[in-house]
């Protein structure tokens, strides 16, 4: 019952903006001649229907049996439209807020200065509002129509790392980390090769995955188990779990078939040859020094996401070893929690994606994540810990990437 009001309230929502923006789509379109004014309002309410159709009648349309990929872009374009339209509404609204102040501003004057009727026939919507409003959309969209291009155009990014204490023996050290690779989000197998190559080109010490190996499901990593078995490095390559790995946003018939799916999940990274870290650290040695590895499962300072990890279990024992670096795949858990271990040099996370759409450039970096998330792209450090925010290697929801792409980070400690 809940769905369905909810899925309700939505859609009288979208009904509600589309008719709005149509109000400024029929200001700017006026002069326009007649027949060119019926393709635009054809098109435009085509659309409309459309977008209503898929999801007021998805299981009529029986849209489980499409195509993965069609399922994908027809979701993710008729989203883009959706937010699109959203953006140009919010233009509108301004627009209006202004015809209505002036409304009520020119009736107060005339009726109390000019002691006569004021005529609001001159308040018109403004032309360049209007088209303003279009545009952004309009561009908008477009720029999500082009970042379908760049989900599989992997960016591999160089941070060196100084350390005072880093014991001797790991300076030089290389060290790929990846994080977020949503298997289930996968149509292009060659592509995603392609990554892998690009991370054994690099010949790192050691390889590091923080988390959100599928979306859902275990059974979404058979098709690319033998392309991420590849990753082999001399130190080895250890894993962690992250808030998508448990199976908490499908639906199961019980739940013994979750528990079940979840221990697929942990063969297979022992499949690939990945070390699997559940609240616990192993001892990295190289040239008789000693450096302490933490992975713990999901932790998150945000109320939404549920806690599975314990930094104390995986703490506990590695007191002796004086540096430490942690896997833990929400970068929240940074400024709640580890901050206060102040023998864990470095952490390493991902989880935000940089939500796959924002702005970087050498003077400039945002995205809407950084609203939820203080720490959400790269490095981060306070005094002598450090923590680093992979962008992710996959994608999910948007099948894309704009302006933030899929990252593989290479780290050298120096």
């Amino acid at each position: 019952m809940r769905r369905v009001l909810g899925s309700g309230i939505f859609i009288l929502i979208m009904l509600l903006i589309d008719w709005y923006v149509f109000q400024a789509v029929k200001h700017v379109s006026q002069a326009a001649a007649p027949k060119v004014r019926l393709v635009i309002y054809s098109l435009y309410w085509l659309l409309t229907v459309a977008a209503l159709t898929v999801f007021m009648f998805g299981s009529l349309l029986q849209i489980e049996n499409w195509s993965k990929v069609v399922r994908i872009y027809v979701f993710a374009t008729l989203i883009g439209v959706f937010i699109a339209k959203f953006i140009a509404a919010s233009i509108f609204l301004v627009d209006d807020l202004r015809r209505v102040i002036h409304w009520g501003g020119g009736k107060l004057y005339y009726r109390f200065v000019q002691n006569e009727e004021f005529s609001s026939s001159t308040i018109t919507r403004s032309t360049f509002m209007s088209w303003l409003g279009i545009g952004l959309g309009t561009t908008l969209f477009g720029t999500l129509l082009w970042g379908f291009g760049n989900k599989y155009r992997y960016k591999l990014q160089e941070v060196a790392m100084r350390f005072k204490d880093l014991p001797e023996g790991f300076r030089g050290l290389r060290i790929i980390h990846i994080s977020d690779i949503h298997s289930g989000s996968f149509t292009d197998k060659k592509a995603v090769e392609k990554g892998v190559e690009l991370i054994l080109e690099t010949k790192p010490d050691l390889i590091l995955f923080t988390g959100d190996l599928v979306n859902d499901r275990a059974d979404e990593m058979l098709e690319f188990k033998d392309v991420f078995a590849k990753l082999k490095a001399p130190m080895g390559v250890y894993s962690t779990l992250g808030n998508h790995d448990y199976g908490d946003y499908a639906s199961w018939p019980n739940p013994e078939a979750k528990k079940e799916n979840l221990r697929q999940l942990k063969n297979i990274h022992a499949e690939m040859g990945w070390r699997l870290l559940m609240n616990e650290h192993v001892v990295l040695e190289k040239e008789g020094h000693q450096v302490a590895l933490l992975g713990i499962e999901n932790w998150s300072a945000k109320a939404n996401f549920a806690r599975y990890g314990s930094l104390p279990t995986a703490y506990e024992g590695s007191e002796r070893i004086p540096f430490k670096i942690l896997m833990s795949h929400d970068p929240s858990h940074w400024d709640a929690e580890v901050k206060n271990y102040k023998d864990i040099h470095l952490t390493l996370s991902g989880h935000t994606h940089g939500m796959q759409f924002g702005v970087e450039v050498p003077w400039f970096k945002w995205s809407p994540v950084q609203y939820v998330y203080r720490q959400w792209a790269g490095l981060y450090e306070d005094g002598h810990q450090k923590l680093y925010v992979n962008r992710g290697f996959g994608f999910i929801g948007y099948p894309g990437r704009v302006g933030i792409l899929p990252e593989i980070t290479l780290i050298e400690l120096v």
